[in-house]
This record gives structure tokens, C-alpha cells and sequence, in this order.
């Protein structure tokens, strides 16, 4: 990915500290069994948890998707060192990669919501090593992995997990990934997108309703996917925006990416088994075609999985 004309942007709020600022490489890890821990467990907090999405506490149960209101936050020792905050464009190389990445997509989303009459106000992403406060959505730690924040309207990364997705699930090499860095980071913008078109808002009510914890789920599943195909509309605009900026392998990559943390793959990989009903993400096959479904048609309408005949 060619990123060095991408429009940076300053609504980024840095808490690594300067020891190893540039790659944000803390302590991050998956959860391997150890502990006392169940497997089940393991897939929840440290697999399916881990994969992009909402607030993760949904997933680990006792949380909802946040969309307002104070809730009291769990208790955790907050990594010191990362507690200085600076504002501004990070200097670094993966601190200005993220931050041109987030420039560029909020200058795409202003156009497809002028185009509609509508006014955008972009995220703000929180980076951080190991572990940060999470405003209203608790607190942040290195193995939840990227999230969205709704009602502080923020995203949270801890940049070891982009070393992650190259090292553990090899979903990419070299350049392309940093073509997978800014899928992460628009899947995230697309609960952003989510939370400003009222949507996150309707699910949570339609889950709070739901008479089982797989109903529920299947909402949850229905969000992600869209949430992919969201990051497809981004890249699908920013390639028209700027012929070129894509490089060969970038989308192959991507899409190496959302099979590695497809559902069912890391349910089979961790117990040997899928189990559809407790899906929160979708499956390989589906969030590569939603992803790629965004990314060929270019248009939000195309990404609604709530009216989808089928996933």
C-alpha cells in the first residue's frame, strides 16, 4: 500500500510511551490454556474476543454494545508508562501510517455522507501499549485486540496486534501489511459509521430483546460482517480517489486476514469443532465476501446484512 500522500490526520491520542514508540510492540498475547482457563474460555477472552469487533467485553460476557450512559468499569492495573498522552499526528512510522490512514478515511466518508445530506464527524484512535484506560468501555488491554468504543466514540489499538497478524496467523508479508493494517483500522471506522447512523444503537435494543444467547449472536455476526464490508466501501472509494495506492498482493493479503479470524476457523483451531450458535464475527467465507462485496460495489447500501437473504 502507497500511503506517503495520505492526508494525515491529528485526532489521534498517543499513550505509548517513547520506549519503542514506533512499533507499540508491548506484551501481547493470546491466551493459551493456561490458568485454570477452559477452553471455552480460551476461545471467548483470547480468540474470538481477540478478533476485530465492538467493545470486547460483549463477547466475554455481562456487557452490551454501549451506545450511552455511565457503567462502572472492571478494576485493572493500568500500565504506567503509557499514561503520558501526546495529541497530533504521531512521527513514527506505524504511528503516521495509521494516522494517514484515518485522514484518508475520514475525507471518503465526508463525501459519501455529503453526497447524502449528511454531516460526519470522524473517530478518534487511542493508541496505546499493554493496557489504557477505555473511557466507558472499561478498560483497554493489549489481548482484546482493535475495538470501537461507542459512546466515546473512539478506537483503541495497541499497534503489537498488527505484528501479530503477520507473525501468528501470517496473514501478510512485507507491504501488504500495511494494506491489512488499514483493513483492521477501517472495520473498526465501519462501527464508527454504524454508531453515527443509529444502527448500533437498533441492535442493541433488538438484542436486549432476543430470547437466546444465539439470537443474539446472529445480531452480533450480522454487525461485524457489515462492518467489513464498510472497510470494503473505504478502500473501494480510496482507490478512486488514488489510482495506484493499492500495491499487488495488498487485497489477497486482507482477505488472507479476515479467513485467519473467521469464526469458524479459530473455533476449529482451538477445539477442533465449529459451533455456528455461538458465532460473533462470521465465518472465513463470509466476511471475505462481505469485505469484498463493499470493496467491489463501493456503495453502504450494498452492506446491508440485516435485509440479507443470506450471510
Amino acid at each position: 500500500m502507497r500511503y506517503d500522500d495520505f492526508r494525515r490526520s491529528d485526532n489521534i491520542d498517543d499513550r505509548r510511551d517513547d520506549e519503542g514508540g514506533g512499533g507499540g510492540g508491548g506484551g501481547f498475547g493470546l491466551p493459551m490454556g493456561g490458568g485454570g482457563l477452559g477452553i471455552g474460555t480460551v476461545i471467548v477472552l483470547g480468540l474470538v474476543g481477540w478478533a476485530f469487533g465492538i467493545d470486547p467485553r460483549i463477547l466475554i460476557g455481562g456487557a452490551e454494545i454501549l451506545t450511552g450512559g455511565q457503567q462502572q468499569a472492571p478494576t485493572y492495573q493500568t500500565d504506567r508508562r503509557s499514561a503520558p498522552s501526546k495529541g497530533g499526528a504521531p512521527t513514527d512510522e506505524m504511528g503516521s501510517m495509521i494516522s494517514g490512514v484515518l485522514g484518508e478515511i475520514d475525507d471518503r466518508w465526508s463525501e459519501i455522507f455529503q453526497a447524502n445530506g449528511q454531516k460526519y464527524s470522524g473517530p478518534r484512535i487511542v493508541l496505546f501499549k499493554n493496557a489504557t484506560n477505555g473511557g466507558r468501555c472499561g478498560m483497554a488491554q493489549a489481548a482484546m485486540g482493535p475495538f470501537y468504543c461507542p459512546p466515546d466514540k473512539q478506537i483503541f489499538l495497541d499497534t503489537g496486534f498488527f505484528r501479530q497478524v503477520e507473525t501468528r496467523f501470517r496473514g501478510c508479508s512485507g507491504n501488504a501489511c500495511k494494506f491489512t493494517a488499514a483493513y483492521i483500522i477501517a472495520h473498526e471506522a465501519g462501527h464508527h459509521i454504524q454508531n453515527l447512523l443509529g444502527i448500533l444503537p437498533r441492535v442493541q435494543r433488538l438484542q436486549e430483546q432476543a430470547g437466546s444467547k444465539a439470537a443474539s449472536n446472529a445480531l452480533q455476526v450480522k454487525v461485524e460482517l457489515q462492518a467489513d464490508c464498510l472497510s470494503g466501501v473505504w478502500v473501494n472509494r480510496e482507490e478512486k480517489k488514488r489510482p495506484g495506492f493499492l500495491e499487488a498482493g495488498d487485497i489477497d493479503a486482507a482477505l488472507q486476514t479476515a479467513s485467519a479470524i473467521g469464526d469458524d476457523t479459530l473455533q476449529r483451531q482451538a477445539q477442533g469443532r465449529v459451533v455456528p450458535d455461538s458465532f460473533t464475527h462470521g465465518s472465513a467465507e463470509q466476511r471475505k465476501r462481505w469485505f469484498m462485496t463493499g470493496y467491489q460495489q463501493g456503495t453502504v447500501q450494498a452492506c446491508n446484512t440485516f435485509g440479507a437473504q443470506q450471510l
